[in-house]
């Protein structure tokens, strides 16, 4: 007899592993992730733009950084020699990733707004099907942690990127559907 519940919730185990890797890797191949290099090409030889216009003409972000680090030290020590050399700064950069990296985290958003949703959708499914198979116990059990499991996986990849007010909607639902399952589905 304890052989058998040792077995029964390896199966479980096993189903709720094998269950979200077949959810993932399903995603993954039907539905493609932003790839970096799609966006942010990177050049055998890259030149730096040394002005405001070169930088904007190639989707940069310029910035003015004021004084250089000599010029500050030389303000604060007018009266004193300078002790210890000093390297320069300089007084502007320009960030050449900056709309194709914009760009990309909009796609990585996007993308991760998609996914939770068919994580979401998969886990309540899942969830659903472990009542219909309740009187296979190891299943049912397996395919309800398995569905809790997605979607724990979906709201955490998107939670970051989620609106507030979404979470709280999410979560809300989330606790009536569970508590509604709860009271019609186990009863003492």
């Amino acid at each position: 007899m304890k052989n058998i519940n040792i077995l029964k919730w390896a199966l479980v185990v096993s189903i709720v592993v094998v269950l979200n890797l077949f959810f993932n890797y399903s995603i993954m191949l039907i539905y493609k992730e932003p790839k970096w290099d799609n966006f942010c090409k990177q050049e055998q030889i890259n030149i730096i733009p040394k002005t405001k216009e070169e930088c904007l003409a190639k989707g940069g972000s310029w910035t003015e950084n004021g004084k250089t680090r000599m010029e500050a030290n030389e303000a604060i020590n007018a009266d004193k020699p300078l002790i210890q050399p000093i390297t320069l700064e300089p007084r502007s950069y320009c960030d050449q990733e900056f709309t194709c990296r914009k760009q990309f985290e909009e796609a990585q958003k996007l993308y991760n707004r998609n996914v939770f949703v068919v994580l979401v959708v998969l886990g309540v499914v899942s969830i659903i099907a472990s009542f219909a198979l309740s009187n296979i116990t190891a299943v049912s059990l397996g395919l309800s942690f398995g569905g809790i499991l997605s979607l724990i996986v979906g709201s955490v990849r998107y939670w970051s990127d989620m609106d507030d007010y979404l979470r709280v909607i999410i979560l809300g639902l989330a606790l009536a559907a569970l508590i509604w399952l709860g009271v019609k589905k186990i009863r003492d």
